[in-house]
């Protein structure tokens, strides 16, 4: 007995492309914006956890970013040679290195936002559209990790 494979070997067919296909469009349209601003669309997420949670160990961005201290570092560094953050060592632990916002990066938020409502209106989609998508693909994320996580720990 042989199966059609066809339909589940095309392009159109799959999730992962139509997930890279948007996330590459959607990254495009922040580029846009943030490039006049001297910012990458990395840079930019850098910021926003920033802007949430105040100073930041390099660790918690690593954890918020899903991004890998390799990764990090220099987006970090090219922050802090343009004057939008400031790393230093942590005094009661040498070990910890702490981000914080300088004026130069928080001065950047109004122009963001602006960024972000342009991108929000070129989806075409309402608030709570875009809420819920948001939401499913977080959750899509989350059983992946996990699933990725057991099958390394042998579990599950």
């Amino acid at each position: 007995m042989s199966t059609d494979t066809t339909a589940t070997t095309t392009l159109d067919a799959q999730l992962c492309f139509a997930l890279h296909d948007a996330s590459r469009a959607i990254a495009a349209s922040f580029r846009k914006g943030l490039a006049p601003l001297g910012l990458t669309y990395s840079q930019y997420v850098v910021l926003l956890v920033l802007w949430e949670h105040g100073p930041t160990t390099m660790g918690r961005l690593c954890r918020e970013l899903h991004l890998d201290s390799g990764t990090l570092s220099p987006l970090l560094q090219r922050l802090e040679e343009r004057g939008r953050v400031v790393r230093r060592r942590r005094p009661e632990d040498e070990r910890t290195v702490e981000v914080t916002c300088t004026p130069e990066g928080e001065a950047l938020r109004e122009p963001v936002f602006a960024v972000q409502q342009r991108v929000r209106a070129e989806t075409g989609m309402e608030e709570e559209d875009l809420a819920r998508l948001r939401r499913e693909l977080q959750a899509l994320a989350d059983r992946l990790r996990t699933a990725d996580e057991s099958i390394v720990t042998g579990e599950g």
